[in-house]
């Protein structure tokens, strides 16, 4: 499964990486707005918000591109581990 995470903070970009790691997902960070930044994303089984922390141009091309694959958008209104790991933990108990 990948997952695709857009927003949060720099410092904590290898702590959402190892949260993902521990869900058995491979995992894409962004938390800024690469020039090709469509092409970057791919085609994800979900994609994380967090909403706070992200750019609206960004929040657009995401929800473009989760609908043209198929991926599941779930949106964090904070950008903490806690957070990632809580929005995780309920979309795998809600798939299976």
């Amino acid at each position: 499964m990948s997952i695709v995470i857009i927003g949060g903070h720099d410092r904590m970009h290898c702590q959402y990486k190892e949260i993902c790691k521990k869900h058995g997902c491979k995992c894409k960070v962004f938390t800024h707005c690469p020039a090709n930044f469509k092409d970057q994303i791919g085609s994800p089984d979900v994609i994380v918000v967090f909403t706070s922390t992200v750019a609206h141009k960004m929040l657009n091309v995401a929800s473009v591109q989760a609908k043209r694959a198929g991926a599941c958008i779930l949106h964090c209104t904070s950008s903490s581990a806690y957070a990632l790991n809580d929005a995780l933990k309920k979309y795998f108990s809600e798939a299976n």
